[in-house]
Parts: structure tokens; sequence; C-alpha cells
């Protein structure tokens, strides 16, 4: 059957999506695109228990179940059996994922005390579908622990039932519009600093969900456009700090992800989220608060309307289907994509901030769930990332960085007490 599947609906083998295609010839010895989706427990981890439930999901979200292979043409995912071993949580997250190392996967399962953390590389999944393997994970692991019975609804998934083709579907080729796209947006300031070797700062901001949600609503905004105004003016006051001559003229931009499966009304467990570049140029003058988050609110409204976004993923998949790229071999075409990233990649923006916004969970499992994180590894380009996730009345705000300075979330997190809102801070250590 097409795309690789067998009788069944099992998938021998998938091509990659078309958000997953250009992370392999980006790849290099020291980076690969991964980010973080952890759950902590109100009781230590039974690793035997886990290995239990960790088998019986993966057999759930079969591209979870591959590992990455070269063909001629393009790269590709092959169906793998059982799943990786569970290993010690470190210091470092996100650190390069060596597949051989690994079983040939393209995720780990990390734990630590209470807490279980799954690392994915960015060819498998986006966020989204990351949270859905990490919350069915975890209702396999109470369910079989405490012998509950863990509604499966929403993203949490029943393991009973195999995955479908929808599932497994690549949803930019399926919902892909007319190729009329805006011209893209020009360079924006970056931010520099010195480079770390070998370490992924983390400096954890935990805030009141409530407070945040109630702020934003009153000024007529989501939480994402809230903290994403937050966010642009610490980059602007790094700029006004930092800033060179070279880049005066650049405006600071926040890159925001944007889940495109409600939008469309996907089900993929594979990639399906399109990004949208926000923000101001200086030059302008400074911004009161309240002017600079309805900019950001208007922004986001015209870059997350369905046509327009239809329009960005049909010129995606237009490079994908244009005849050179489909019969030049693949040793050509990556040092090609590879420089396309290194040129466009992450040079759009400043920085990003993606959030996943409320994790609601069926009682059974609230009962054994004390707190979620998300965190997305280095970028290759910007050396300051952002992920947010809400739970349990709290919003976890999670800065990643690979640079010393810390000077944007120090800004961005001051920003946010000077208004009024309490903010406890953690780290994994450094400066």
């Amino acid at each position: 059957m097409k795309h690789g599947f067998e009788k069944g609906g099992q998938a021998r083998w998938l091509p990659l999506d078309n958000a997953a295609k250009i992370y392999p010839p980006a790849m290099t010895e020291g980076w690969n695109a991964l980010f973080r989706v952890s759950v902590t427990l109100d009781e230590p981890v039974d690793r035997q228990i886990l290995k239990r439930a960790l088998l019986r999901t993966v057999a759930r979200f079969p591209n979870f179940s591959m590992r990455l292979r070269r063909g001629f043409f393009w790269y590709y995912l092959d169906k793998l059996s059982g799943a990786p071993e569970i290993q010690d949580d470190v210091q470092n997250p996100c650190a390069r994922m060596m597949f051989r190392e690994n079983g040939g996967f393209a995720f780990r399962v990390r734990v630590y005390g209470r807490r279980i953390a799954v690392e994915i590389f960015h060819v498998i999944t986006d966020g989204a579908g990351g949270l859905s393997f990490l919350k069915t994970l975890t209702a396999e692991y109470i369910s079989i622990k405490y012998g509950v019975s863990v509604p499966r609804e929403g993203d949490i998934l029943d393991c009973s039932v195999q995955a479908s083709e929808e599932e497994l579907a690549d949803g930019f080729l399926k919902h892909a519009g007319p190729k009329a796209v805006p011209e893209a947006p020009g360079r924006a300031y970056r931010l520099y600093g010195t480079p770390e070797k070998d370490f992924l700062h983390v400096t954890t901001g935990i805030l009141d969900a409530e407070d945040i949600s109630s702020r934003a609503k009153a000024l007529g905004v989501t939480v994402t456009e809230y903290l994403t105004t937050v966010l642009l003016f610490a980059a602007a006051d790094w700029k006004k700090a930092k800033g060179s001559v070279l880049q005066a003229r650049r405006p600071v931009k926040v890159t925001v992800p944007v889940n495109l499966r409600k939008l469309f009304g996907c089900r993929t467990l594979r990639n399906f989220a399109n990004y949208a570049n926000v923000g101001f140029d200086t030059r302008y003058g400074d911004y009161e608060f309240e002017e600079a988050v309805r900019i950001v609110h208007h922004q986001l409204k015209l870059e997350t309307d369905p046509k327009r976004l239809a329009a960005k993923v049909a010129s995606n998949v237009g490079i994908e289907k244009n005849v050179f790229m489909r019969l030049v071999p693949l040793v050509i075409k990556d040092p090609i994509m590879s420089l396309a990233y290194r040129i466009e990649g992450d040079r759009k923006s400043t920085t990003c901030l993606s959030n996943l916004g409320l994790v609601k969970l069926p009682p059974e499992m609230e009962a054994h769930v004390e707190r979620f994180d998300f965190m997305l590894g280095s970028l290759i380009e910007n050396p300051v990332a952002s992920a947010a996730i809400g739970y349990g009345g709290k919003l976890y705000i999670n800065f990643t960085r690979t640079i010393r300075e810390q000077f944007l979330e120090r800004a961005f997190f001051t920003r946010l007490v000077r208004m009024g809102i309490h903010v406890k801070i953690e780290s994994n250590g450094g400066e």
C-alpha cells in the first residue's frame, strides 16, 4: 500500500513529512534539532513498569518506532522493533542524539526520581505530537502501576488500537492551498554572545497561570500573545544594550510556532506546524506595553489566517515537488539544503517562543501528576529559545541558551516582576 503501509494499517516505512525533510541535511557533528517534554509524578518512577508502558506506547505511535535512513533521493523512516533503553536523566538536556547508541531510535526516554523526560528529534513529530506521546505513555504507566482505567480522550491515545493512515499522513501534502504566498520577511535582529561548549543552560520561570491568563484577557489577547510581547521587549532591551551598527536597521522579532491540527481538522501524529514571525522596529520609537501587545495580536491574527497558512504550506510543498528537487540525488541535495537552512533557518527572527498551552488530564491521571515541562534544544543560529506549558495552576517557561550571557531571560522575567507578576526561578547550573 502507499506510503509503506502493510495490511491492517501497520507502517513498514514512511517518507519524511514536509517539515522534517530539512532536519537531516542540517545536522552537524554536534547538533540535531531536538525538543523535550517531561512529566513529574507524585512517586519515584518504577523503570520496569515504565518499560512495559513504553513498549505499548511505541506500538501505538509507529512514527516513533522507526530509524532514520538515507535513500538515493530522500531520507526516510524505516520500521524498528521494540523501544529504546530507558536512560538516566542528565543535567545537560537535549545534547546531540547518537542514533547508533540509542538502538537506532530518534527519541530517548530519560528518568530521574519522579520525572520522566522524552527528548525527540524533529524528524518524528512536533511539540504537540511529542506531548501526545508523553501523555499516552504516562497514562499507560499509571494504568499499569495503580491498576486504574485511564480514559483515553483527546490526545491521550488508546494503545489497544492501531494507528490509522490519517494519523501517520503528511498533513502538509493534504492541506496545501493555492501558491499565492506573501513576500518573505527580511532578516531580524540577532543575538550574539560567548558560546558555551557542550552545555545547554536552562532557566525556568514558574508563574501563576490564572494571573497571566486574567491579565491577557483584560487586554483582549491570548497568553501566547501576552508572553510574546514581553519577550519582544526583552529582545529590544538587549538590542539597546548590546546592539551593533551593522544590525541597527533590523527589527526585533519572535518566531511563534502555530499548531495546524485544529485549524485544518487534522489528526496526524507527525509534524504539522507552521511559524509566524511577529515583532516591531525599535527605530520607530518606544512602545507602551498595551500598544505593543495590540500589534502582536493583529500580526498573529493575520499570520494564522487559515488561507494564508495554506498558502505558506503550499510554498513549502511546492519546493518538495519541484522536478529538480525530486530527481537530483541526495548527495547533491544535502549540501544545498544544509546551506539554505543556515542562510534562512533562524535568521528571520531574534528568538522564539513555543507555547503548548494548558495540559488537561482526566482525574485518574491528575491524582499522580504534579508537573509538566517543555523545552527546546539549541537552535542552529539563534542562541536563546523559550518554551511554555501550563499545568495544575502553574505556567512553566523554560529558556534554553548556548551562550554564557543570561541577558534575555533575565530581562524577560524582570519585566514580568515589575508588572507585578510573581516569578519563581530554577536553573540547571552555570552562570
